[in-house]
């Protein structure tokens, strides 16, 4: 569901993974920061990299490069962590870098299924200085069984 504001329009924070740009809508983003130390979660999803204490709280890092069939890179310090929050819980999507945030017009915006019909994941896509961005909708991101198996996961049981 988009989130738009009484003008049309939708704030979004622009990220990379390689070349190519990624949106999530700015309303699901708590906070950007930089790649810590992510700690394995036995058990977890393989779409989860893991975990990360922030601010007192055990975080799962989500891979979208895993989710998307994207090329596998080794984690670097320069990389950043958006911490957002989906209608289950907090989590942190690794990402290349952070480009900052855009205003778009609503009617800018594709539906997911016009952009990229097989992509369940994607909110939609928009046109931002020329170049088409994919919107991610977080709330889809994890499947039904991968959210139980993350779930079993961070209580310390086995999915």
């Amino acid at each position: 569901m988009n989130r738009v504001d009484n003008n049309g329009h939708m704030q979004i924070l622009l990220f990379s993974l390689d070349e190519p740009r990624y949106a999530l809508e700015l309303t699901a983003v708590e906070r950007v920061v930089r790649s810590v130390e992510i700690t394995p979660l036995p058990g977890a999803p393989e779409i989860v990299l893991g975990v990360i204490n922030f601010q007192g709280r055990i975080i799962p890092v989500v891979n979208i490069r895993k989710r998307f069939n994207l090329p596998w890179r080794e984690p670097d310090l320069d990389d950043r962590l958006i911490i957002a929050r989906t209608s289950m819980r907090l989590v942190a999507v690794a990402v290349d870098s952070v480009i900052g945030v855009q205003l778009i017009e609503d009617v800018e915006i594709a539906g997911a299924g016009q952009a990229l019909p097989s992509a369940s994941c994607i909110q939609g896509a928009a046109k931002v200085d020329g170049d088409i961005i994919l919107i991610y909708d977080l709330d889809r991101f994890l499947s039904l069984d991968e959210e139980q198996e993350l779930s079993a996961s961070l209580s310390g049981g086995t999915a």
